[in-house]
């Protein structure tokens, strides 16, 4: 399933950029390594490194179950400053699109209020 374009206009290089790195994770995810718990209890940090040196992530299995995944700290700042990167796009959309209020810090206050 191929991902829409996050947004139109003046950040068109940003959405290319989310756009490849959200269909590259998607084709990747079928490329997943896998780790057992067991495996990881009796191997260790080596358990995981092995597991990272073909994928950029590992899924760790409990009870033939995926619980957890893995990834070494470059890999997730990379998606780090991708999730930044996309939440960036979406303010810049919703203040060219007009979604946004004007107002003082009380009256943001009471409005936030309301929204209990």
């Amino acid at each position: 399933m191929p991902f829409a374009r996050i947004a139109r206009g003046p950040n068109r290089a940003t959405n290319s950029t989310i756009h490849g790195t959200l269909c590259s994770t998607q084709e990747s995810g079928n490329r997943m390594s896998s780790i057992s718990a067991n495996n990881l209890k009796t191997q260790g940090v080596s358990a995981i490194a092995e597991a990272l040196s073909d994928a950029p992530e590992a899924m760790v299995s409990v009870r033939g179950k995926d619980r957890f995944v893995v990834m070494d700290i470059a890999h997730y700042r990379y998606l780090r400053e991708c999730e930044l990167t996309a939440a960036l796009a979406e303010s810049h959309a919703d203040l060219a699109a007009g979604r946004y209020v004007k107002e003082s810090v009380d009256a943001h206050m009471k409005r936030l209020a309301k929204l209990k």
